[in-house]
């Protein structure tokens, strides 16, 4: 859940005052709000509802990290990312960090490390996505979903850092992996290996 608004905020808020369903499609569900602003007029709010995501940055013991390249369609370009993917219907989510890592790239992990989380759309959707780091890779299976098409690859932090400051790294949330794992690495930002997320903020 977002945190609690500081009371200083009270001048910036919005409050929900009625929703209309746009599109609720096989993938999208997008509404738009009716919203009172801090003047007291209205105004509305068109975003797309998500159920929420994970993403993993997988270290290898060799210190490279695990990555995918795919097509993405909004984009018409094949693109390369940390591999994530959305929550299924009452999924935890480790669980889901776990089976994206596994169906996506066949990699299994011993040890698993809660980071952070990151909104990458904030001006339309409620997309939260939470950063995963796995270790003790094992290789297996991967079990790709139907019309699903990936390659999955493996590069040093050196080599994924020179991609994201030359642009072929676009993905926002690959970018946001990237500080954190450089963050990681130089000892600046601790992980607890525990497999816990913080309580007020699990699902």
């Amino acid at each position: 859940m977002p945190a609690q608004m500081p009371t200083a905020d009270v001048h910036l808020r919005e409050t929900p005052v009625s929703r209309t369903e746009l599109l609720k499609g096989h993938f999208l569900h997008v509404v738009r709000d009716t919203v009172r602003l801090p003047s007291g007029h209205e105004a509305t709010r068109e975003y797309v509802l998500h159920p929420g995501a994970v993403m993993v940055i997988g270290l290898l013991d060799d210190g490279r990290v695990v990555l995918e390249r795919q097509f993405r369609h909004p984009m018409r370009t094949v693109v390369i990312e940390f591999p994530a993917g959305k929550l299924d219907a009452g999924e935890n989510s480790l669980a889901c960090a776990q089976r994206e890592l596994r169906e996506e790239t066949g990699y299994s992990a011993r040890e698993w490390a809660f980071a952070g989380r990151l909104a990458p759309t904030i001006a339309y959707s409620d997309e939260i996505i939470d950063i995963w780091f796995a270790r003790g890779l094992t290789l297996g299976e991967r079990h790709l979903d139907e019309g699903e098409f990936l390659d999955v690859f493996t590069a040093t932090p050196a080599e994924l850092q020179a991609w994201c400051r030359g642009g072929e790294v676009l993905d926002c949330k690959t970018l946001v992996g990237m500080l954190w794992l450089q963050n990681v690495l130089r000892g600046e930002w601790a992980l607890d290996w525990s497999g816990h997320m913080p309580a007020d903020i699990a699902r």
